[in-house]
């Protein structure tokens, strides 16, 4: 498999890039600062670009099977890093031809399929804490069901820096329930699984640690 990486040194980005790098996947990561990336091989691609430099990202997912946006907020303030990439991404796919986005989201803004305490208390409370980087995910998923793409969302819960464990619950009318937190290195295992397969097209995937 082909893929190209948005957000290739983040927390999640950078699980993807050394999992698929270790699968035998050839890899293009688009970073802005490379100095950043903590991998490398014969598969691995680097592009340095900026989401707004189109020209860049399109040749980057050109020819590629999937593209993963793995971006996302680094602090509570105000953000639209989840949206730049999303509006990139879809403008650079739609360039090149590309037809596979998977975007990572989170299921903190959303509460279907959650329990009573979560939906009631849990999610209010959270909801104002991460108020925008939330609202930054909500507004990313929008632009992304409105394309034409064979997207898939994936929405894990709190994100940790565990180990690998292969264990991960997977619910697509809802909210995992019971669970709250998922290791990155499971994100990204579940994000490789996801892009191969073509029944998640146009699907929303909520994942937790199983």
């Amino acid at each position: 498999m082909r893929l190209t990486v948005l957000g290739a040194t983040g927390g999640v980005g950078s699980e993807v890039v050394k999992q698929a790098l270790a699968a035998g996947h050839h890899v293009t990561a688009v970073v802005r600062d490379p100095s950043r990336l903590d991998a490398e091989g014969e598969l691995l691609e680097v592009v340095v670009a900026q989401l707004s430099e189109h020209g860049a990202l399109t040749e980057a997912v050109s020819g590629r099977d999937v593209v993963i946006s793995a971006l996302g907020a680094r602090d509570r303030n105000p953000t639209t890093i989840v949206t730049d990439g999303a509006n990139a991404a879809i403008a650079a796919l739609g360039s090149a031809g590309t037809r596979r986005l998977l975007l990572v989201s989170a299921s903190g803004p959303f509460v279907d399929g959650d329990a009573f305490f979560t939906r009631n208390v849990v999610k209010p409370i959270l909801g104002r804490v991460l108020r925008h980087a939330f609202a930054d995910m909500v507004a990313a998923e929008r632009i992304v069901r409105a394309s034409d793409l064979d997207w898939t969302i994936v929405r894990p819960p709190r994100l940790l820096n565990g180990p690998h464990t292969g264990a991960i619950a997977v619910r697509t009318d809802g909210n995992v329930r019971g669970s709250y937190r998922i290791n990155r290195a499971d994100v990204a295992d579940y994000l490789l699984r996801a892009a191969a397969d073509d029944s998640l097209a146009r699907q929303t995937v909520s994942i937790a640690q199983g």
